[in-house]
């Protein structure tokens, strides 16, 4: 009878074992690999090939680390100089950017993304492969940063509220550009009253009359939709633009090879993927900007590149 008696209570200490010793195993469990973030930042807004191909880079490094190393994309949020200055210092790991790095970090070299340098992308990149272009990423990495791709942005031309034929046309014209010293010492010597405005401010500055007029690549231009604020798209081709994804390279060095290696291969494919998006795109930017109302110029070309010479 005792043992009887005693049977429900060691029926309970059993099941009371079974249940820690399983509760123990799912406290113990070995924990899944953990994720390594990496934030990249573009001043451009999305439909810009700069945000495209942070995204296909994200894409890329997501599937090729099975989602262990994390691409978080901040676009058109933060100007060009911001970002910059803040993937240098490593307080963002990446950019997909403007040349303005090699301005701040590799000045000597800033004539690669010059007015009126380079005719062509083709020409850009037998430069920029050559011993110039090495020298230059030499430079960036002196600074901390390592550039991984160079995205072609397409030729950049104007935007105004008037035809552009000659550089008589554009005598006093208030023309919105970044704050970049060549740039605007070119504009000025072509008579141009230019106005350096940060990237995210340029819709504003040109609806409310900050600035008459703007340049830039198409991407830009349809991305931020001038067309709203602009009449006219003069075809200067005065700029073979570029962007590039670089990478705070301390942070980068402390990677693991396979990491190292899987981003390197990640952003060399966006770069061929983004550069044939443009290539075969910019003519249907052009096409649906004209159907948004722009009226396109052929301006005599020639005429300004040897003012700006």
């Amino acid at each position: 009878m005792k043992s009887l008696r005693w049977a429900p209570i060691l029926s309970i200490l059993v099941l009371a074992l079974v249940l820690g010793g399983c509760a123990e195993t799912v406290q113990t469990a070995a924990p899944g690999p953990s994720k390594t973030v990496l934030r990249i930042a573009s001043p451009f807004k999305p439909g810009h090939i700069l945000v495209d191909a942070a995204q296909k880079f994200k894409e890329l490094v997501g599937q090729g680390s099975g989602g262990r190393l994390d691409v978080q994309i901040d676009a058109g949020t933060k100007s060009e100089e911001v970002i910059n200055k803040a993937n240098r210092t490593g307080e963002i790991e990446m950019q997909s950017n403007g040349t303005m790095f090699l301005q701040d970090y590799a000045p000597p070299y800033y004539f690669f993304t010059g007015p009126y340098v380079m005719k062509d992308f083709e020409h850009y990149m037998r430069a920029w492969n050559g011993k110039l272009g090495q020298a230059a990423r030499t430079q960036l990495e002196k600074n901390d940063l390592k550039y991984l791709a160079t995205i072609y942005r397409g030729l950049r031309q104007m935007t105004t509220k008037k035809p552009v034929y000659t550089p008589a046309d554009v005598y006093g014209l208030k023309l919105r550009l970044p704050n970049v010293p060549t740039w605007l010492t070119v504009w000025r010597a072509m008579d141009a009253s230019p106005i350096a405005v940060p990237l995210p401010e340029l819709y504003n500055s040109l609806k409310s009359g900050k600035a008459d007029a703007s340049e830039g690549d198409l991407p830009q231009i349809s991305s931020f939709k001038l067309n709203e604020v602009q009449t006219h798209l003069i075809i200067t081709n005065h700029l073979v633009q570029t962007g590039g994804i670089v990478i705070h390279k301390p942070f980068f060095d402390k990677l693991s090879r396979a990491d190292q290696d899987l981003i390197v291969k990640a952003a060399k494919e966006t770069e061929d993927w983004a550069n044939i998006k443009i290539k075969t795109g910019e003519a249907a930017i052009l096409v649906d900007l004209q159907r948004k109302g722009m009226q396109v110029v052929i301006p005599d070309a020639e005429s300004f590149r040897v003012k700006a010479k």
